[in-house]
């Protein structure tokens, strides 16, 4: 006997992209306003609500690896927001948040509460409730799944 339930139709992966590149456009239209791509404004984000921190450890709380973050901290140095210094041995790094960092965090802020009320208004707040409770079981679910490794060529 079949099952009567409804079964997921389309490959997930690429609906969850799709639904992705959607609220990035939304997101990075608005913080785009402040001089800050979407990845600038989590990372500042980050460093001010965590920093000092070493760089490994930034990676690890945002989910990338070393070199992402490493290419994406570049542009925020040079623009004086971020500073990247000693840590407490000659082996180690630690990443902070400038003045200059600060204020620019806070002036993207008031953009990306923008985006957020935009979307809750198309999406309602219910469903951004429900979206977001979704996301973190899903996230809690897959979390440990074993990282492909790279093929050799």
């Amino acid at each position: 006997m079949e099952s009567t339930d409804p079964q997921p139709q389309g490959c997930t992966n690429f609906k969850l992209r799709q639904l992705l590149r959607s609220v990035s456009r939304l997101y990075d239209a608005e913080i785009a306003q402040a001089g800050l791509k979407g990845t600038q404004y989590s990372l500042l984000s980050h460093v001010l609500a965590l920093g000092p921190i070493a760089p490994s450890a930034l990676a690890d709380r945002m989910g990338m690896d070393a070199s992402t973050l490493t290419r994406n901290l570049r542009p925020l140095i040079d623009k004086g927001w971020v500073l990247q210094g000693p840590g407490a041995d000659a082996r180690s790094r630690l990443v902070t948040i400038t003045p200059a960092g600060t204020a620019k965090q806070a002036e993207a802020r008031q953009h990306w509460k923008r985006a957020q009320q935009q979307l809750t208004d198309r999406l309602g707040a219910a469903q951004v409730l429900q979206l977001h409770q979704l996301m973190e079981l899903a996230q809690q679910r897959l979390q440990d799944l074993p990282v492909a490794e790279a093929a050799d060529d």
